[in-house]
């Protein structure tokens, strides 16, 4: 499948798989100089890039697991979502988890991306639901 990238600043680097059989493609942050990032804050880190999303697909932003492991840095809304109607800027609200200041260096991988086809409901309000075994458990219910 082919998606359309455009670079918005010259030094944004196109998303690239590390292997072959990788979902994810990596993220780079578009920076001119290092962004600090205090523990417990987020820093929206800019890749430079801005994308078409074939029509029927998403683009899913997800935390690299390296960075958010051994550095605690990983995206505050935990999944990022990219619309196939949205054309701005793709930024990577990175957030540190760590008890320690963070650097995001310029080029340094972020996150990585994932475009994957998705289903859109057509909702329709009734008054009751069908029965199942497991009625309205949740939260660990079904692990009693």
């Amino acid at each position: 499948m082919k998606v359309k990238v455009k670079k918005l600043k010259e030094n944004a680097k196109i998303p690239f798989y590390a292997t072959e059989l990788s979902a994810g493609s990596d993220f780079y942050a578009c920076i001119e100089k290092p962004i600090e990032i205090k523990p417990g804050e987020t820093e929206m880190i800019p890749t430079g890039l801005a994308f078409a999303i074939p029509k029927g697909y998403v683009g899913l932003i997800y935390a690299r697991s390296g960075l958010a492991s051994k550095q605690g840095l990983a995206p505050a809304n935990k999944v990022g979502v990219i619309d196939a109607d949205y054309r701005g800027e793709v930024l990577i609200a990175l957030h540190n988890h760590s008890q320690e200041k963070r650097t995001v260096e310029p080029g340094d991988r972020l996150a990585q991306f994932v475009i994957t086809p998705y289903l859109k409901a057509d909702y329709e309000e009734v008054e009751e639901l069908d029965e199942t075994a497991r009625k309205s458990g949740g939260f660990g219910s079904t692990g009693k």
